[in-house]
């Protein structure tokens, strides 16, 4: 943990604001491109961190190595009604896939340095570090909202892919218990020796990093 080194957190920290930064603007602007303004009436269409951070969501990123940003605010009955479902499903996912594409992208120059000049990748701790922690926060951002509870994008996703006789019930279900669910996954971590969300984010999380990164 970084208690135990905290120069990590000079790399830590700017990796993990421009991830969360990047995945609520993602929602943001989404949902703006469909023709819901909420989020752009209320500065979330901005790439201010300070518009997006949530005070928990950053002490868990902390503590238990993920975390969570305020939620955009988003009115599907500003959508066309034909492509209302559409417009929640591309909107839910917008943040998703804004973590997938940097954790792409910081692998990618992992990759081309260590093609170039791996002389300069290896002789820097603080560049291995940054590059390392773009891929791994920015992988368990992206698999953290996948998980199909709710208030997670995942549940959103699942609720605008299901056929609607199937997606009632589930919005039902996930809306009355998702949160305690989620909560009960985050208290067993933190009171128990075996944390069920660091399988279900770190397996997914280092085997994608392993696909992205050599020698990972």
């Amino acid at each position: 943990m970084w208690w135990s080194d905290p120069l990590i957190l000079i790399p830590f920290i700017p990796v993990f604001l421009l991830a969360l930064t990047l995945h609520e603007f993602g929602h943001a602007w989404t949902a703006l491109q469909f023709g819901d303004p909420t989020a752009k009436l209320q500065g979330r269409v901005t790439l201010d961190p300070l518009k997006h951070l949530d005070l928990m969501g950053t002490i868990f990123m902390f503590v238990l190595q993920f975390g969570w940003a305020k939620p955009v605010p988003v009115n599907p009955a500003n959508f066309r009604p034909d492509q209302r479902r559409q417009a929640e499903l591309w909107v839910s996912l917008a943040g998703i896939i804004a973590n997938l594409l940097q954790a792409i992208a910081y692998a990618a120059v992992f990759r081309v340095l260590l093609l170039i000049d791996p002389n300069m990748l290896y002789g820097s701790v603080f560049l291995q570090r940054f590059l390392l922690f773009g891929v791994l926060i920015n992988l368990a951002l992206a698999i953290f909202n996948l998980l199909p509870i709710y208030p997670l994008d995942g549940a959103h996703v699942i609720k605008n892919i299901l056929p609607l006789r199937q997606a009632i019930p589930f919005v039902e279900f996930s809306q009355r218990y998702g949160a305690m669910i989620l909560m009960a996954l985050i208290f067993v971590g933190l009171f128990s020796d075996v944390s069920p969300l660091n399988i279900l984010i770190g397996v997914p999380r280092n085997w994608l990093a392993g696909l992205l990164l050599p020698n990972f």
